[in-house]
């Protein structure tokens, strides 16, 4: 996870929301990502998807059966979809999504049994840290609109 956070400061320094994700695969990491959709124009280059991407590429393979993602912040449908088509076999995130969150608090799409992948899902690793990272920037983006205003 603390390299997950690493990550998610390399999206701050650019200026997009701080999220970071690492994949790992039998205690080796094979791909990082961060949070890219302003600067990339990209609603889909989320941390997890950057990190997806990067992974089944050094891999050759779309699927990542036996893959751990680490990201810093709970994934939203649209990750949480992505990590089940690449059959990710553990999900571990840090800071609860209480208006996205697709792992448990807003929804849980791994737990559904309609679907047809189930990864594992561990949370709140490391969730004040990764938490605390989310209000700082948030606060100071607030801060700098009220500068703007007056």
């Amino acid at each position: 996870m603390r390299l997950a956070i690493e990550a998610a400061g390399r999206a701050r320094v650019l200026g997009e929301v701080p999220v970071g994700a690492v994949l790992v695969k039998d205690g080796i990491v094979i791909a990082t990502g961060f949070n890219q959709p302003i600067g990339s124009h990209d609603p889909t280059h989320h941390a997890e998807i950057a990190a997806l991407r990067a992974g089944a590429e050094a891999l050759g393979n779309y699927r990542l059966p036996g893959c751990t993602l680490y990201v810093t912040l709970e994934p939203c449908v649209m990750c949480a979809g992505a990590m089940m088509h690449a059959r990710l076999a553990r999900v571990v995130f840090g800071a609860a999504d209480l208006k996205t969150g697709a792992c448990g608090s807003v929804v849980n799409l791994f737990s559904d049994a309609r679907l047809n992948h189930h990864a594992d899902i561990a949370g709140g690793v490391l969730a004040d840290e990764c938490g605390t990272m989310l209000s700082n920037f948030f606060a100071e983006r607030r801060r700098q609109a009220r500068s703007e205003t007056t």
